[in-house]
């Protein structure tokens, strides 16, 4: 590693301001973070239009629900942050390798000790898709490390981008403390910019040494990683069927508040502006600001939801 290189990654991990806000590279179709991006596009809209993910988005939360999605993001990167620490000296995850700045198991830990308790360990296990999910991950990391880079790309950048506007949407609708009890998980105290943080994170896969069949490879297993999350989204439904709970709701405007036209919806009109249809989006933003309920929150969800969508379809 170069001593550049090095003098990053010491800033970054003892907490000091980071040294990563350098010049954006010029990327080019053939960087693993642009075939990354351009390869899981459509699965990662399939992910975002999953019935969990869209009521999510909405504020519509049932807590219990909440809890069991925890369970499972705990299990993912219990399993995910033992193999990165198995593979921290491969050649191909050393350079990405942020323990301080990115894991989250303990986080997920707090989190589940908030909601269920000091014997939260007795009272949580794990599902079956979960479990496939962890399988899978597990089987990468003891067979064919390199493909690890696909799982921690998929989760990671995740977290820092559309996962900071879950945590106001799950803090308003539950009515969480603002200090942040039950949300650890979203709050990455170690990195002081997300924006810089994402561009060092895709700055250094782009430098690894692989060759094109290996970064297909790549691709393949982050459509992977979007599929066995699909699955835990999809049985999170299947087991809200069974749950005879209040539907807690942050207050946000839904497409149903519009008359069923999706078009009359900020999180629509947001998703429009970050795919390049602003002029729409704009004159849609004015429609909603007409009704009672979009006036006080349009301007900051507009803004975050748009930053969510922009990174969904880099």
């Amino acid at each position: 590693m170069s001593e550049e290189k090095m003098e990053t990654s010491a800033n970054v991990s003892n907490g000091a301001k980071p040294a990563y806000e350098e010049k954006k590279a010029a990327l080019s179709p053939e960087d693993l973070s642009e075939m990354l991006a351009a390869g899981t596009r459509e699965v990662h809209e399939k992910a975002e239009n999953t019935q969990f993910v869209k009521d999510f988005l909405r504020g519509r939360i049932r807590k219990e629900l909440f809890k069991l999605g925890a369970v499972a993001l705990y299990y993912t990167y219990t399993a995910m942050e033992e193999e990165i620490e198995r593979n921290k000296d491969h050649p191909h995850f050393a350079p990405l390798y942020f323990p301080a700045e990115l894991h989250r198991h303990e986080a997920l830990a707090s989190d589940l000790q908030y909601f269920y308790g000091p014997d939260w360990q007795s009272q949580i296990s794990c599902s079956q898709a979960t479990q496939r999910y962890v399988d899978r991950i597990h089987q990468v990391g003891q067979e064919d490390p390199v493909l690890l880079v696909a799982h921690a790309y998929t989760r990671y950048m995740g977290d820092l981008s559309g996962g900071q506007v879950l945590k106001k949407v799950a803090q308003r609708a539950m009515k969480l403390p603002p200090t942040g009890e039950g949300l650890e998980f979203y709050q990455f105290d170690a990195i002081h910019s997300a924006k810089a943080f994402k561009q060092l994170y895709r700055s250094r896969m782009n430098e690894l040494e692989l060759d094109e069949e290996v970064k297909k490879r790549l691709v393949g297993e982050a459509v992977k990683a979007f599929q066995f999350n699909m699955e835990v989204f999809e049985e999170l439904e299947e087991i809200g069927k069974t749950i005879q709970e209040d539907v807690l709701d942050a207050d946000m405007p839904v497409h149903g508040a519009t008359g069923g036209d999706i078009n009359k919806c900020p999180y629509y009109a947001a998703k429009l502006a970050a795919s390049g249809g602003t002029a729409y989006a704009c004159q849609l933003a004015m429609a909603v600001l007409r009704h009672p309920t979009g006036q006080v929150l349009f301007a900051t969800w507009f803004a975050a939801l748009a930053g969510l969508a922009a990174w969904y379809l880099m």
